[in-house]
């Protein structure tokens, strides 16, 4: 592979000297972007993530327009879910719909085993097309969500409020819940395993519902998975960021996952979670996403906070601690970048 020309982002991911604090934001590539709106208008959510031409597009405009230092792949986490045979509803305003949810062991053993070379095929073009494009600029980043994660969409039919569907099948079938979570988890393996053979350069996975269980629960329905993706894993150096929404309580645990990288949310201490785990990992994030409807001086502020409440080193990646929201304009997004890039170099001199 040839050499890239900003490699920040991967050397902050393993604790490598940098120059600056390398920056890159969730759904970077999304709606608050006047050029992907444009895109949008012409195509359905799933045209897009399935037409290579597309993805690469809008994978590539956070780059060039507010100057990131890493691209993820433009593609939804559900995607695998609808490849095992799910259909998928991408509704505006109403957010993903399965139409026939999971409710039962007969409904999992409908699931197909995926090839991700086969059944996913338009994401690997996907990659392979943005590789391309890119030159080498920055990494790319592929993805995925948790086996929690995906179960809870599956089952819940959607998003969800109260995830009362989703924690009625894990206490009243913990057993059928085990054996969706094992076959979501092999899938997933495979999935990144592919991606990375495609070419990205690091994988996240997001366990964006990892919050809402107990941690008694979260030890049970969701860490084991995520330990299982990260162990079986092909890759050679290529980073894994575990992103889990909302959990505190299992920080050492995750830490201890084989993962490269942990993403924080923004009620999380960046300085503290550094002091109790800055020893086993990289730490992404976590700047609040709403800091951005504030004025510029208000953004520079919170960013010198996050900034000093890591300190001096590498092991920082900056982000927000969730997806920036569509309505943000994006002058502010790219002010954000400006300011991390210009007052990350001072905690970096040693």
């Amino acid at each position: 592979m040839s050499q890239l020309k900003n490699d920040l982002f991967l050397r902050a991911a393993r604790k490598e000297k940098i120059e600056r604090t390398p920056i890159w934001i969730m759904r970077q590539a999304g709606r608050y972007l006047p050029e992907y709106r444009a895109v949008r208008e012409k195509s359905d959510f799933l045209t897009m993530c399935k037409t290579p031409e597309l993805a690469a597009e809008v994978t590539i405009q956070p780059i060039d327009l507010i100057g990131v230092d890493a691209a993820i792949l433009f593609s939804d986490i559900l995607v695998i879910p609808e490849a095992m045979g799910m259909e998928l509803i991408m509704n505006e305003g109403k957010g993903p719909i399965f139409p026939s949810p999971i409710k039962n062991a007969a409904d999992i053993e409908k699931l197909k085993n995926i090839d991700p070379n086969v059944e996913l095929k338009y994401v690997m073009d996907a990659i392979s097309l943005t590789k391309k494009n890119l030159d080498n600029r920055v990494p790319l980043i592929g993805f995925c969500g948790s086996p929690w994660t995906l179960m809870t969409y599956m089952v819940e039919g959607g998003g969800s409020k109260n995830f009362s569907k989703i924690k009625n099948f894990i206490y009243t079938q913990p057993e059928t819940a085990h054996v969706l979570l094992d076959k979501i988890a092999k899938a997933s393996v495979n999935y990144l395993s592919a991606k990375i053979e495609a070419g990205c350069n690091a994988v996240q996975i997001f366990d964006t519902w990892g919050g809402i269980l107990s941690p008694s629960d979260f030890e049970e329905f969701s860490l084991p998975y995520i330990k299982y993706i990260v162990s079986e894993l092909k890759r050679k150096d290529e980073p894994v960021i575990v992103f889990a929404k909302g959990v505190h309580h299992r920080l050492k645990k995750l830490a201890k996952s084989g993962a490269d990288v942990i993403g924080l949310d923004w009620t999380m201490d960046l300085g503290k979670v550094r002091n109790k785990i800055g020893d086993l990992v990289a730490l992404q994030g976590n700047l609040d996403p709403t800091i951005l409807y504030a004025s510029e001086e208000k953004i520079e502020y919170e960013v010198k906070k996050v900034l000093k409440a890591y300190g001096e080193g590498s092991g920082h990646i900056f982000n927000l601690g969730h997806g920036i929201l569509p309505d943000i304009a994006p002058a502010k997004a790219k002010a954000l970048v400006e300011i991390v890039k210009r007052e990350s170099v001072k905690f970096h001199k040693g």
